[in-house]
C-alpha cells in the first residue's frame, strides 16, 4: 500500500518530535535548546502543510488535545500556551479535568496539534529546568528564604513572557515566508479551525487575573535566561 504524501510528512513530523522530546523533557533543557527544538518542528510543520492542498485542508478534521498541568491553581506557562496556539495555528482554552486539576485544551488540525501539545511541554520543562539552575545561583542565595516562593514565580513568569515573545517572533517571520510562497495557509487554516470551533457549540468566558506580587529582579533574571538567546538563522536551521 502506497502512503500518501501528507501521512508521511505527518509521520515524519511524529518521529522527529518523540526524538526531541528524548532529547529535551525527559531530560530537561535549556530555553536555547526549547528554541532550537521549536524551530526544528516548526520547519517540519510548514512543510506538513506545503505537502497538502487547499481543498485537503477544508476537508481535514480538527482534533482536540489536552495538556495536563496537573495543577489547580492558576501557573507560570498560562502566560505562554496563547503564543503556543498561534505559533501552531490552533486555538487553546484552559478547563479543568474531574480531579479539578488545570489543562490546556489545543483544538486545530492533527500535525498542528501535536507540535502545540509538544511544545508546552517542551517550554514547561525548560522553566523547570532554567529555574533549577537559578535556585542554585549566588543571586538566589541571598534571598531570604520567606520570599524566595515569590522570587520562584517571578523567575519563571519572566522566563514565559521571554519565551512567548521568541516565538510570536517565529511565527511572523514563518508567515511572512508562507505569504511569499503565493498561499495563505494561516488564514486558510485559520477559516477550517474556526468553523470546526462552531460545531462544538461551546461557551467561552474570560478568566479573571489575580493581582500577583512580583520580585523584579528574579523577574529579569527569567527573562535574561531567554534574552541571551537571540533568535536568528542559526537556530532557525538548527
Amino acid at each position: 500500500m502506497t502512503t500518501s504524501p501528507d501521512l508521511a510528512v505527518l509521520d515524519k513530523l511524529k518521529t522527529r518530535i518523540q526524538g526531541l522530546r528524548a532529547k529535551t523533557t525527559d531530560n530537561g533543557c535549556t530555553e536555547a535548546e526549547a528554541l532550537m527544538a521549536a524551530a526544528k518542528v516548526a520547519e517540519l510543520l510548514d512543510r506538513y502543510d506545503l505537502s497538502l492542498t487547499d481543498v485537503e485542508i477544508r476537508d481535514a478534521p480538527c482534533e482536540r488535545r489536552a495538556y495536563e498541568t496537573r495543577a489547580k491553581k492558576r501557573i507560570p506557562l498560562d502566560d505562554c500556551v496563547g503564543a503556543i496556539a498561534k505559533f501552531c495555528d490552533c486555538r487553546v482554552w484552559r478547563d479543568k479535568n474531574p480531579a479539578g486539576e488545570a489543562r490546556y485544551v489545543f483544538f486545530g488540525l492533527r500535525a498542528d496539534v501535536e507540535v502545540a501539545h509538544y511544545l508546552t511541554e517542551l517550554v514547561d520543562s525548560a522553566v523547570r529546568s532554567e529555574l533549577g539552575r537559578y535556585k542554585n545561583s549566588a543571586d538566589y542565595r541571598r534571598i531570604r528564604h520567606q520570599d524566595r516562593y515569590v522570587a520562584n514565580a517571578s523567575f519563571a513568569l519572566g522566563m514565559v513572557a521571554s519565551i512567548a515573545d521568541k516565538l510570536l517572533a517565529m511565527k511572523t517571520e514563518r508567515d511572512e515566508v508562507s505569504r511569499g510562497s503565493g498561499r495563505d495557509l494561516v488564514i486558510l487554516k485559520a477559516a477550517v479551525v474556526e468553523a470546526e470551533l462552531e460545531k462544538l457549540n461551546l461557551t467561552f468566558r474570560q478568566g479573571r487575573r489575580a493581582g500577583r506580587t512580583v520580585s523584579q529582579s528574579a523577574y529579569e533574571a527569567g527573562g535574561e535566561a531567554g534574552a541571551a538567546m537571540a533568535i536568528n538563522a542559526a537556530i532557525r536551521n538548527g
